[in-house]
């Protein structure tokens, strides 16, 4: 049996309001403790080790894989949320493992082809509750993933799963209503069923690590967004002058390095990108958390407003990077042109899955009876979506091409 302070690296100092694995609220499915690991790290490590996370690298983030190898996919983003995370978590002493872990699971549930996919499947199952990539990463955690012996999922820690529902904020308002994300279906299903069997607490913030994952998130994307739409010339250099922060940061560029080449350039803008929002956020978090003293994690999630965050300037920053990118990137007619493609695959899979069952693999297959009746094709419904949501763009192409005569050119 390990002593206590046999492995004295498990012990860190934190700050007051940092979640303390050794406080864990627990997993579902009680485990005996790892005399290596914290609770964290081992939520960390069954995430890495998922199928769910080794997809990733074969989902797409703005384009399709096959548009090119140096553009950014649901694993690289998730990569650099993570080491996002990790530097503001430390600066602000907070728990750097659960923070990482947040960040390693926070796009599980992202279905093939980006946004477009999760559109398509959204509106597939509007009649039965709709598709949400939050509520799809919990089922994957606690349900679809099947590697260990005495449950499905990967049984992780209270705290994780709550931070992994709840990083953008509550979903109830005080009254217990839907918050605008999900005034339109309501609360998931799924999440609604673990919250009744292990409470989240669906009207209050996350912890702090939650919070710095999700704006790490951010600060990932529209940097490297940047990036990938300068180096696939959707736009350049000079079209991001109209934007003031992006402007500064070109003068400084220009001036320390006079007719710098372009590729250079856009690496050092975006390092620069980085830097600063994440400077920003770690200056912004420290003042609203001295300000506020809160004494414990709960105290942070019981909290008026969230503790972690942008200035007021930067936030403004962020919103004009965000309004930038939206006409001159995601809605560039090549990128258009390739979800238009993309929403026809996934369509297609989902309404032949619906009208054929038997072309599931036998693991993703309901016997005629569970699928009979409303509530059968409900479920039938919800199981086509979570076999198409865990494909990789390249597989679903693949599907696609065995089972229809005509499949759309991605690239």
């Amino acid at each position: 049996m390990t002593m206590p302070g046999e492995f004295p690296y498990l012990e860190r100092l934190r700050a007051p309001y940092a979640v303390d694995p050794a406080q864990s609220r627990g997993r579902l499915h009680p485990e005996d403790a790892s005399p290596t690991r914290n609770a964290f790290m081992r939520d960390r490590d069954r995430i890495i080790h998922s199928s769910a996370f080794r997809r990733l690298k074969h989902k797409t983030q703005v384009f399709v894989a096959d548009e090119g190898d140096h553009f950014r996919t649901r694993l690289t983003h998730t990569i650099e949320v993570a080491q996002i995370t990790r530097s503001i978590a430390r600066a602000l002493g907070l728990d750097e493992d659960l923070s990482e872990a947040l960040a390693l699971a926070h796009d599980l549930g992202h279905t093939p082809f980006g946004h477009t996919g999760e559109e398509v499947l959204d509106a597939c199952l509007h009649d039965v509750g709709g598709f949400d990539h939050n509520a799809q990463a919990l089922r994957i955690v606690t349900r679809l993933e099947r590697r260990y012996a005495a449950y499905d999922g990967l049984n992780l820690t209270w705290e994780t799963i709550e931070g992994l529902v709840k990083h953008n904020g509550p979903l109830l308002d005080a009254d217990g209503q839907p918050t605008e994300r999900y005034r339109r279906n309501g609360v998931p299903r799924a999440i609604l069923e673990f919250d009744a069997v292990s409470p989240l607490a669906l009207d209050s913030f996350a912890s702090a690590e939650a919070q710095v994952a999700a704006i790490s998130d951010d600060i990932a994307y529209n940097a490297h967004d940047i990036d990938d739409g300068l180096r696939a010339h959707l736009f350049e250099l000079a079209d991001l002058r109209e934007l003031p922060f992006l402007d500064g940061l070109l003068e400084e560029i220009d001036l320390r390095w006079p007719g710098l080449e372009r590729h250079r350039a856009i690496h050092e803008l975006g390092r620069r990108v980085i830097t600063r929002l994440v400077e920003d956020v770690i200056r912004e978090s420290q003042g609203r958390l001295l300000a506020a003293a809160p004494g414990s994690a709960d105290a942070v999630r019981s909290a008026r407003m969230p503790m972690i965050g942008f200035s007021a300037a930067m936030a403004k920053a962020d919103r004009g990077i965000k309004g930038f990118l939206f006409p001159h990137m995601y809605r560039h007619a090549s990128v258009v042109e390739t979800r238009r493609h993309a929403a026809q695959v996934t369509r297609d899979l989902f309404e032949r899955f619906m009208a054929e069952p038997d072309l599931l693999p036998e693991e993703w297959r309901l016997s005629a009876d569970e699928r009979s009746g409303e509530a059968g094709r409900a479920r039938h419904a919800r199981c086509v979506a979570d076999y198409i949501a865990g494909m990789t763009d390249r597989y679903a192409v693949h599907e696609h091409r065995r089972l229809f005569d005509v499949t759309p050119d991605l690239g």
